[in-house]
Protein backbone atom coordinates (compact mmCIF):
# COMPACT_ATOMS: atom_id res chain seq x y z
CA UNK A 1 0.00 0.00 0.00
CA UNK A 2 2.97 2.49 1.20
CA UNK A 3 4.40 1.72 -2.43
CA UNK A 4 1.60 2.41 -4.53
CA UNK A 5 1.09 5.69 -2.64
CA UNK A 6 4.91 6.42 -3.20
CA UNK A 7 4.80 5.45 -6.74
CA UNK A 8 1.16 7.65 -7.44
CA UNK A 9 2.83 10.40 -5.56
CA UNK A 10 6.21 10.08 -7.71
CA UNK A 11 4.35 10.04 -11.10
CA UNK A 12 1.73 12.82 -10.12
CA UNK A 13 4.73 14.74 -9.32
CA UNK A 14 6.84 14.37 -12.66
CA UNK A 15 3.75 14.81 -14.61
CA UNK A 16 3.31 18.72 -12.95
CA UNK A 17 7.12 18.90 -13.50
CA UNK A 18 6.61 17.88 -17.51
CA UNK A 19 3.27 20.04 -17.28
CA UNK A 20 5.06 22.91 -16.67
CA UNK A 21 7.48 23.65 -19.47
CA UNK A 22 8.46 27.36 -19.05
CA UNK A 23 9.30 27.22 -22.83
CA UNK A 24 5.71 27.03 -23.80
CA UNK A 25 4.55 30.26 -23.44
CA UNK A 26 2.05 31.85 -26.51
CA UNK A 27 2.08 35.08 -27.40
CA UNK A 28 -1.18 36.36 -26.87
CA UNK A 29 -1.66 40.40 -26.35
CA UNK A 30 -4.16 40.80 -23.09
CA UNK A 31 -4.97 44.26 -24.66
CA UNK A 32 -5.03 45.85 -28.27
CA UNK A 33 -3.82 47.82 -29.69
CA UNK A 34 -0.64 47.50 -28.18
CA UNK A 35 2.42 50.06 -29.24
CA UNK A 36 6.05 51.08 -29.04
CA UNK A 37 7.56 53.89 -30.37
CA UNK A 38 10.72 55.47 -30.90
CA UNK A 39 11.71 59.04 -32.07
CA UNK A 40 11.47 58.02 -35.46
CA UNK A 41 8.62 55.30 -35.67
CA UNK A 42 5.56 54.17 -33.98
CA UNK A 43 4.69 50.90 -34.34
CA UNK A 44 1.00 49.32 -33.19
CA UNK A 45 -0.15 45.97 -33.18
CA UNK A 46 -4.41 45.93 -33.45
CA UNK A 47 -6.93 43.57 -34.10
CA UNK A 48 -7.11 42.48 -37.04
CA UNK A 49 -9.58 43.60 -40.20
CA UNK A 50 -12.74 40.55 -40.71
CA UNK A 51 -13.89 40.56 -43.87
CA UNK A 52 -14.52 38.21 -47.56
CA UNK A 53 -11.45 37.30 -48.40
CA UNK A 54 -9.31 38.22 -45.59
CA UNK A 55 -7.95 35.28 -42.73
CA UNK A 56 -9.53 34.60 -39.82
CA UNK A 57 -8.30 33.26 -36.53
CA UNK A 58 -8.27 29.32 -36.35
CA UNK A 59 -8.06 27.51 -32.85
CA UNK A 60 -4.85 25.93 -31.74
CA UNK A 61 -3.15 27.38 -34.91
CA UNK A 62 -2.70 31.20 -35.17
CA UNK A 63 -4.24 34.41 -34.32
CA UNK A 64 -4.95 37.12 -36.46
CA UNK A 65 -3.78 40.66 -35.85
CA UNK A 66 -3.15 44.07 -37.59
CA UNK A 67 -0.04 46.43 -37.75
CA UNK A 68 0.16 50.03 -38.24
CA UNK A 69 3.27 52.05 -38.65
CA UNK A 70 4.15 55.71 -38.53
CA UNK A 71 7.25 57.45 -39.20
CA UNK A 72 6.82 60.10 -36.29
CA UNK A 73 10.41 61.81 -36.45
CA UNK A 74 12.44 63.03 -40.07
CA UNK A 75 12.01 62.53 -43.49
CA UNK A 76 13.23 59.42 -45.20
CA UNK A 77 14.26 58.46 -48.51
CA UNK A 78 12.98 55.32 -48.41
CA UNK A 79 11.90 52.62 -45.81
CA UNK A 80 11.41 48.54 -45.81
CA UNK A 81 9.38 46.78 -42.93
CA UNK A 82 10.01 43.50 -42.01
CA UNK A 83 8.14 41.32 -40.00
CA UNK A 84 9.38 37.83 -38.19
CA UNK A 85 8.02 35.48 -35.40
CA UNK A 86 10.43 32.89 -32.79
CA UNK A 87 9.79 29.19 -32.98
CA UNK A 88 10.31 27.62 -30.03
CA UNK A 89 13.45 25.71 -29.25
CA UNK A 90 14.93 27.74 -31.89
CA UNK A 91 17.28 30.12 -32.61
CA UNK A 92 15.52 30.95 -36.12
CA UNK A 93 12.28 33.45 -36.66
CA UNK A 94 10.24 33.50 -39.53
CA UNK A 95 9.21 35.71 -42.01
CA UNK A 96 5.60 36.64 -41.75
CA UNK A 97 5.20 37.60 -45.07
CA UNK A 98 7.63 37.01 -48.41
CA UNK A 99 7.95 37.30 -52.07
CA UNK A 100 6.70 34.43 -53.99
CA UNK A 101 9.15 35.38 -57.01
CA UNK A 102 12.33 36.46 -55.36
CA UNK A 103 13.70 38.28 -58.79
CA UNK A 104 10.31 39.73 -59.44
CA UNK A 105 10.95 41.63 -56.02
CA UNK A 106 14.44 42.06 -56.59
CA UNK A 107 13.81 44.36 -58.88
CA UNK A 108 10.66 46.08 -57.86
CA UNK A 109 12.27 46.65 -54.22
CA UNK A 110 13.62 49.94 -54.06
CA UNK A 111 10.67 51.27 -56.11
CA UNK A 112 8.56 50.15 -53.31
CA UNK A 113 11.02 51.36 -50.38
CA UNK A 114 10.99 54.81 -51.86
CA UNK A 115 6.92 54.84 -52.93
CA UNK A 116 6.48 53.50 -49.07
CA UNK A 117 8.48 56.54 -47.36
CA UNK A 118 6.60 59.03 -49.77
CA UNK A 119 3.89 57.48 -48.16
CA UNK A 120 4.71 57.83 -44.54
CA UNK A 121 6.42 61.27 -45.24
CA UNK A 122 3.04 62.56 -46.22
CA UNK A 123 1.50 61.51 -42.72
CA UNK A 124 -0.33 57.98 -44.35
CA UNK A 125 0.99 55.65 -41.96
CA UNK A 126 1.73 51.92 -43.57
CA UNK A 127 -0.68 49.38 -42.39
CA UNK A 128 -1.33 46.38 -42.89
CA UNK A 129 -4.79 45.10 -41.68
CA UNK A 130 -4.74 41.36 -41.49
CA UNK A 131 -1.67 39.09 -40.99
CA UNK A 132 -1.34 35.87 -39.02
CA UNK A 133 1.19 34.84 -36.35
CA UNK A 134 1.21 31.24 -35.05
CA UNK A 135 0.04 30.26 -31.93
CA UNK A 136 3.24 28.64 -30.34
CA UNK A 137 4.49 32.00 -31.28
CA UNK A 138 6.35 34.38 -28.08
CA UNK A 139 7.37 36.87 -29.74
CA UNK A 140 6.83 39.12 -33.12
CA UNK A 141 9.34 41.00 -34.38
CA UNK A 142 9.21 44.48 -36.66
CA UNK A 143 12.49 45.44 -38.42
CA UNK A 144 12.20 49.15 -39.79
CA UNK A 145 15.08 49.70 -42.65
CA UNK A 146 15.09 52.75 -43.76
CA UNK A 147 17.28 55.77 -45.05
CA UNK A 148 17.31 59.11 -43.65
CA UNK A 149 17.09 62.13 -46.46
CA UNK A 150 20.44 63.64 -46.67
CA UNK A 151 22.18 60.38 -45.55
CA UNK A 152 21.38 58.17 -48.72
CA UNK A 153 23.53 55.28 -48.87
CA UNK A 154 23.54 54.59 -45.37
CA UNK A 155 20.69 52.18 -44.05
CA UNK A 156 19.22 52.62 -40.68
CA UNK A 157 17.64 49.61 -38.98
CA UNK A 158 15.41 49.68 -36.15
CA UNK A 159 13.63 46.79 -34.47
CA UNK A 160 10.56 46.42 -32.33
CA UNK A 161 9.79 43.54 -29.91
CA UNK A 162 6.52 42.53 -28.43
CA UNK A 163 6.05 39.61 -26.09
CA UNK A 164 3.86 39.28 -23.23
Amino acid sequence: MVKKTIFALCTCFLLYIIALDPEAKALTFNELPTKQTSKQWSVQVGKAEKGNGLVRPEKGRFHTYSLEVDNIGKDILSAEIYMFRNEPNSTTKFALFGCPDEKDCNKESFERAITLAKQLNEGYPYKFSNFLLAEKASELEVVIVWTQKGSEGRPLKETFTFTE
